[in-house]
């Protein structure tokens, strides 16, 4: 096997395909690169066929941290469970993939994605799906091919539509889309929007659709090159499960049984009906029969539920539970649900039942995210939960599977674009959406739910948001779209189609469509349907809660947030933390302080606020001509240090501690007293000199130890003397140094500086 590259130009970027050098067993294999970004993606398909009667396709996307030249953290410093991206990613790989494979395949197939290089400039995701798409051509199994898969940004300024563009580049773009599928239609679509309009989403998908076909093009001159070097790509023979004429016959005579069956709004109802006859149609054959044909059974009799199915709302125009194509199911919608959480929605349309929870939290509370991407982490987070109660079953409980985390991250990305910054509103927002009951749309509900739940809260989204999915149906050369799909419809239709906006525009798409005639015609009607469903149902929202909360619930934290100066920040902690800790002992508050000086304080009942006196008293500089009220907290000959606010001190000088003169500050003074002063001077260094208001007389007798005459009255001085005392108390100049030249009488003796100086 010799080894091939094709290099190729695209719309900007660099890509290459090679294949022939790297993982040799496998089925197939081809190393794929987009920049420096490196993918090897493996394709494995089993030499035996399972007994199953589905198509048993397994995709994983596994990060390797040496990508990104990191080492994975915890203690085994190895890469464990993948992350949210990861799973995502493989998500998005096994959608195009899965319906591209012949009906009756049932050997089973794995692909794996493995990232060598993430040079954190170009995505190495969308790529994967050219690479799993060349893996299996080369390795001869049968599917639908080429496929691939682009990512369409938009530049907002001059509306230029970009092709997988770079990190830097979607920063600034108010769209990202992200469309797979072959040259002549799309499988798979995720978007997240900006609220744009429908008329620019169709034109990003037309232009996505070209792209794929572009890229299909360049998959195509690599196969050539393969055949040049290898020889003919030779389709490996595969069994498949063919249909036999006698079951299929035999079932399909219960067809108007089955209708009949079908034609119930209640879903367990139905669903007990549909198995029932399943069961009697089953007893019709022997047990011979049933051993020898039971995959084939199966696939029939599920054959038969969707055929009667579709062909009940493309030639009668109604659905199994009785609506109409355009029609949605009953809508009830409860804001404020529950008590003491910060907030909450219950939103219910029809059988589907979601209840959404939102908790506020401080802003150091962000979710981190360890991947091979170029991204730290993030302050808003959807987590969506699908309990096997909801659809009245058991099951694991446990960590989520794929669905769940895919049905989440649709939520999240349909929010997104309305969560205020944090500058607006600096908490980190955690919504968590429990699905109770489960007829189809669950994610979409979810939307509504984090909805009504952030409203209740008090965030101030920009905009509500409301989502709805659509469904078609292609049967018979007629089409259907229908909105607001049901389990039965999503699982039996052609389409999956989730759109999530405002009143102003799109915020978050997502589809899976398996019908290969996707006009642009359809997806227009399927989109304007889109549209008038949301407003439907966001109208119904509105009425329950017009406008998010003005103020936060009592039992959500009151976040505060402070600028200080970054010299300050020291101060506020203290030695070992021991401050900011006291701080929050003594208020209850949290409090976290960014390198930039921004103190963000978190409390209820008042906590809050009385963190942020305390801390605005530490960083409070006193100005001169302010008054305090301060406590004496150090006496020394030459004057008292006065306690203005928590660590700062300034001078009394024995000057003026009292009217006339003082001999002693102690006949005055003591240590604990409260005294009124005003700040006289603050220094180029920060030493705060002051006077005393409402000054006491002096004591009697004070001041006669050589500074009053005999007689009581005081004598003249001498110019040395005056000089003399002027050096003692430099605060009788002003200056508040605190540091008596030779205080006291006659010793000459330096006085030591003391702790609280000039603070």
């Amino acid at each position: 096997m010799a080894k091939v590259t094709h290099e190729f130009d695209l719309y900007g970027k660099h890509y290459a395909l090679e294949a022939g050098e790297l993982a040799k067993q496998a089925t197939g294999a081809c190393l794929v690169k987009c920049g420096d970004s490196t993918v090897l993606v493996t394709a494995v398909v089993s030499k035996e066929r399972k007994d199953y009667d589905f198509f048993p396709l397994t995709v994983d996307f596994i990060e390797k941290m040496y990508a990104v030249g990191r080492i994975p953290g915890g203690y085994l410093k190895r890469e464990a469970r993948p992350s949210e991206k990861a799973t995502l990613t493989a998500r998005m790989i096994d959608r195009p993939l899965r319906p591209s494979f012949p009906d009756g395949f049932r050997n089973e197939v794995q692909v794996v994605a493995t990232p060598l290089v993430a040079d954190q400039i170009h995505s190495v995701d969308t790529i994967c799906v050219m690479g799993a798409s060349v893996a299996l051509t080369v390795g001869g199994v049968p599917f639908e091919g080429p496929l691939a898969c682009v990512r369409i940004g938009r530049n907002p300024e001059t509306g230029e539509f970009l092709v997988n563009p770079t990190y830097e580049e979607r920063d600034a773009s108010d769209l990202d889309l992200e469309l797979a599928g072959s040259s002549t239609f799309i499988s798979m679509l995720e978007a997240g929007a900006k609220e744009i309009s429908e008329e620019d989403m169709l034109a990003a998908m037309a232009f996505g659709q070209e792209a794929i076909a572009a890229f299909c093009e360049e998959e195509k001159k690599f196969f050539a090159k393969w055949e040049e070097a290898n020889g003919a790509i030779a389709k490996k023979e595969y069994v498949l499960d063919e249909p036999i004429p006698e079951v299929h016959d035999r079932i399909f005579a219960h067809f108007d049984e089955m209708s009949a069956a079908l034609k119930d709004a209640d879903k367990l109802s139905r669903m007990g009906k549909v198995e029932a006859l399943k069961e009697s149609i089953k007893a019709e054959f022997s047990e011979d029969e049933q051993a020898q044909w039971s995959r084939a059974l199966a696939v029939e009799l599920k054959g038969l539920e969707k055929h009667a199915m579709r062909k009940m709302v493309v030639e009668t125009g109604e659905r199994v539970d009785g609506r109409a194509p355009t029609e949605i199911r009953p809508i009830m919608v409860k804001p404020d649900y529950l008590p003491l959480v910060h907030g909450s929605g219950l939103f219910q349309r029809g059988q589907t039942q979601v209840l959404s929870i939102c908790t506020l939290g401080m802003l150091n509370e962000w979710q981190r995210l360890d991947t091979i991407e170029p991204v730290d982490g993030k302050r808003y987070i959807h987590h969506y939960n699908f309990p096997p109660y909801c659809t009245g079953e058991t099951g694991r409980m446990g960590s989520p599977k794929r669905r769940e985390l895919g049905h989440g991250a649709l939520a999240e990305r349909a929010l997104l674009p309305v969560v205020p910054s944090e500058e607006e509103f600096p908490y980190t927002i955690r919504v968590v959406s429990e699905v109770m009951e489960s007829n189809g749309s669950s994610s979409m509900a979810s939307t509504c739910g984090s909805t009504l739940a952030l409203m209740d809260a008090g965030v101030p989204i920009k905009r509500p948001v409301s989502g709805v999915a659509m469904g078609l149906i292609q049967e018979e050369g007629k089409t259907v779209v229908l909105t607001d799909i049901q389990g039965l419809e999503d699982f039996l239709g052609d389409m999956d189609f989730k759109v999530c906006g405002t009143t102003k525009g799109i915020t978050a798409m997502q589809m899976d469509n398996k019908a290969t005639g996707l006009t642009p015609e359809i997806l227009r009607k399927a989109l304007m349907q889109a549209h008038e469903g949301r407003m439907f149902i966001l109208d119904k929202m509105l009425e329950q809660i017009p406008a998010p909360r003005e103020h936060a619930k009592d039992t959500a934290p009151q976040i505060i947030s402070l600028q200080i100066p970054t010299d300050k920040i020291r101060d506020v902690i203290g030695s070992g933390g021991k401050v900011i800790r006291g701080i929050q002992e003594d208020t209850g508050a949290t409090i976290d302080i960014q390198e930039d000086g921004t103190v963000f304080i978190a409390g209820t009942n008042g906590a809050g606020e009385a963190a942020a006196e305390r801390i605005k008293a530490i960083v409070k500089v006193p100005e001169m001509g302010e008054e305090y009220t301060g406590r004496v907290v150090g006496i020394q000959p030459f004057g008292a240090f006065i306690e203005l606010l928590p660590g700062k001190d300034g001078l009394l000088h024995i000057s003026r501690v009292a009217k006339g003169r003082v001999d002693k500050v102690e006949d005055v003074l003591n240590i604990g007293d409260e005294v009124r002063v005003k700040v006289l001077e603050v220094d180029e260094k920060g030493k705060i000199s002051l006077d005393r208001l409402d000054k006491p007389d002096a004591p009697a007798g004070s001041g006669r130890n050589g500074h009053d005459a005999p007689d009581g009255r005081e004598r003249p001085e001498r110019s040395g003397e005056r000089r003399a005392r002027a050096r003692r108390h430099p605060g009788d100049r002003g200056e508040g140094s605190g540091r008596a030249a030779n205080g006291g009488e006659g010793g000459g003796k330096r006085q030591p500086r003391r702790h609280h100086e000039a603070q």
